[in-house]
């Protein structure tokens, strides 16, 4: 069998394929970072990759991080390039979900909204304008709050979904706790954004909690 050529990296003397393998291939998650760094803090990186994975626990932790608290032990250059990296997987993923029925798209859905809301470190509670063909109008934080609480306005979602001309709605939050099981909370206020879309025919198919543990949804749940 022929071996694929190979190529020389500059920074490390590491020789690999150009073709048939990637590169990256095998690489623990520490060892990743320690790759996206590199550009920035050169010899440095692999002490800053450790730093990082110790501070904040994983490297997806470390991507979704603020990016100031980032920016603190790595530099401003770094942390932007580092939340670029999970801005292009939100990117990624999102493109998965426009231009689809969302309701037939669901693990595409779910997938978007893992990789975006997870590992928040306060809870943001967002919508999900649909059309009459329950493709995506918009996707719309509307709440940001604590570590347990975003503010929830019925009517301002009602008016933000007459604006769109939205037919139908799919709520999400994220539960920066990790767990996401609904709280009684979460089950009233469902109920008043519902009540305030029955008059005006706007339908609310789901709210989808999503945490680093998993996700829930209040349909497949039973609570709509």
């Amino acid at each position: 069998m022929t071996r694929a050529p190979e190529v020389l990296r500059p920074e490390t003397g590491d020789r690999f394929p150009t073709r048939g393998v990637s590169p990256l291939e095998g690489l623990t998650d520490l060892q990743a970072l320690e790759r996206l760094l590199i550009h920035n803090l050169g010899p440095k990186a692999a002490e800053s990759a450790l730093m990082l994975q110790d501070r904040f626990g994983s490297l997806t932790a470390v991507l979704t991080a603020d990016v100031s608290a980032v920016a603190a032990l790595v530099g401003w250059a770094a942390a932007l390039e580092l939340r670029l990296v999970h801005d292009m997987a939100c990117r990624l993923a999102a493109a998965e979900v426009t231009r689809r029925c969302v309701i037939s798209s669901w693990s595409a859905l779910t997938g978007y909204l893992k990789v975006s809301m997870a590992h928040l470190e306060r809870e943001a509670f967002r919508v999900l304008f649909l059309d009459k063909k329950n493709q995506l109008i918009a996707d719309e934080v509307m709440g940001e709050g604590t570590v347990d609480h975003a503010p929830v306005y019925p009517r301002e979602v009602m008016r933000r979904a007459l604006e769109l001309s939205a037919s139908a709605l799919i709520l999400v939050h994220n539960h920066p706790s990790g767990d996401p099981t609904p709280s009684s909370a979460d089950v009233d206020m469902t109920r008043q954004v519902i009540e305030a879309g029955r008059a005006l025919r706007i339908a609310i198919h789901d709210h989808v909690v999503v945490g680093a543990q998993g996700i829930a949804s209040f349909k497949a749940l039973g609570l709509i």
